[in-house]
Parts: C-alpha cells; structure tokens; sequence
C-alpha cells in the first residue's frame, strides 16, 4: 500500500445467507482513499452502500452476513498498515471511533433527485 494511501479496499465481497439462499449485496467492489482526500459514496437504495461502509468496520452482522472475500487495508495514525478483514474484534474495537467512523444519513438529509448535487 502506498504512503500516502488511508484506506485501501481490494475486491471486497460481502454475502448473506439466507433460507432463501445466498444475498450478494457487495459484489466485488474496490477503491481507495488517500490523505487529504474525501469519499462520498451515492447510489440507489440497495446498492450496498451501508453494507460497504458497515463491512469496513467490520459491523457486519454474523449470521447472517460475512465478508467473503477481498481485502480491506488500513494505515491509522501510527503509521502501521492494518488488514482489517484479519484484525482481532478487540483490535477492531481500538480502531472504530478512534480512526474510523460512519455519519449515518438521516431521511431528512438525503439528496433531492430534482435539484443538483452542487445546488444542495
């Protein structure tokens, strides 16, 4: 992973399993955020969005949700490159809030189709 890279996200995959069978709701997705760089992350109701961000913290519900594959890499502010697909929960515990968080999107501050994005 780059210096300069904070997040790095490879062919991140998150199933659910189901009775009804198995739920790809990320399906092979990959980006990355470097210092100084900002994220936002838009698509339509049931895109994986949340489940993205949720993975990344590793909040993903189990069972029935798990991350099945891909890599998730992190550099905190020490400096140290961290898999957190592999971390202990009581590492992943020191990280979340500390170097990593989620702003959840209330209904009332979601984005307007009708208006454009720089209007809002």
């Amino acid at each position: 992973m780059e210096e300069t890279r904070l997040l790095e996200v490879e062919n991140l995959k998150v199933h659910f399993f189901t009775d009804e069978g198995v739920v790809k709701a990320v399906d092979g997705v990959s980006f990355h955020i470097d210092k100084g760089e900002t994220l936002a992350v838009v698509g339509e109701s049931g895109s994986g969005k949340s489940v993205t961000s949720l993975a990344i913290m590793r909040l993903i519900p189990s069972p029935p949700g798990r991350i099945v594959d891909g890599s998730i890499r992190f550099r905190g502010k020490d400096g140290v490159e961290k898999d957190l697909v592999r971390l202990s929960e009581a590492e992943m515990r020191r990280i979340r809030g500390n170097d990593i968080a989620m702003i959840f999107q209330g209904p009332m501050t979601s984005l307007n189709p009708v208006y454009t994005v720089g209007d809002q």
